[in-house]
Parts: structure tokens; sequence; C-alpha cells
């Protein structure tokens, strides 16, 4: 998308299944948005200039997911002044509990805002970012207000 406002970055290639569904709730709400992948350890170097170039591009949030170790979250919060959502990925044998321990536990002074294991937390890092860019965009305050009220009338009230 042009002038992304959010990147979304992972630790490789195969989360992009779970990170998709932030790509997929940002296009919904028409927020620009970008995928990379940018591992904290294969390619440190190229992660941190990624990351020191994205304000000067535009970006206000990212989206990280990472599974296994997860440091990747981490990482961009020690190289970025920006806002880091961090979500955990179930791809080790730990089922991604190692991925959300890893995530969660970030040291006082660097922090990172950790969602749930898989894609339901992809889907809601990106309706936070959303929530974010509404502080100061009425248009996206807006849109997410919609999509909010368009999923509370697609709950049925009657169970049958």
């Amino acid at each position: 998308m042009a002038d992304p406002r959010v990147a979304i970055v992972m630790g490789s290639q195969s989360d992009w299944e779970t990170m998709r569904g932030a790509q997929e709730i940002l296009e919904a709400l028409a927020i620009p948005c970008e995928a990379r992948v940018l591992s904290a350890h294969r390619t440190p170097d190229r992660l941190r200039a990624y990351l020191e170039a994205a304000p000067g591009r535009g970006i206000e949030v990212v989206i990280a997911g990472a599974g296994g170790a997860a440091h990747l979250a981490g990482v961009c919060a020690a190289h970025t002044l920006l806002p880091v959502l961090g979500v955990p990925i179930d791809s080790s044998p730990l089922k991604g509990l190692d991925a959300l321990l890893a995530t969660v536990q970030m040291p006082g002074g660097i922090p990172v805002a950790t969602f749930a294991i898989g894609k339901a937390g992809a889907k809601n890092a990106g309706l936070f970012a959303a929530a974010i860019l509404a502080r100061a965009d009425l248009a996206v305050r807006e849109r997410l207000a919609q999509w909010r009220e368009a999923q509370a009338a697609a709950v049925p009230e009657l169970p049958y």
C-alpha cells in the first residue's frame, strides 16, 4: 500500500499465515500498512535500518510477530520510539507459550504491548494499531466505530 502507517514485521516467512490477520484488519479499515520479514537474530542490521527509517517514511505503529524465542518485538522496541505491538506465534513444540512469555516479560523501560498467541492476537494487534491512530485521525476513528458496530450487529440475539 502507498504511504504505510503501520509496519507488520515477522521473524520468518512462515509467520505470515498468522500475521496476515493484522493486515486484513488494517485493510478493512483502509489503513495503509506494509509487511516485512526481519529477523532479530538472522538479519539484525536490516531490522535496525528498517526501524530507524520507519518514522521518516510515515510509520506510526509497529506490529511484531515471532514464535520460539520471540525476541523480535523487544528488539524492535529497543530500536524505535514508535509503539510496538507484540504477537506471539504458535510455531514451537510449546504451542506459543514460550513466545508469549518472551514477549510479555519485557524489562521495565522497554515496553511492548502483548497480544494473544496466534491469529486472534494478530487481528487484535491490527485493531489496537487502528485505535492508536484513531486518537488523532477522525476518519480512522469513524471507520473503527463502524467496524465495531458491524461486528456487534453480526451477533445474533438468539442461539437458534
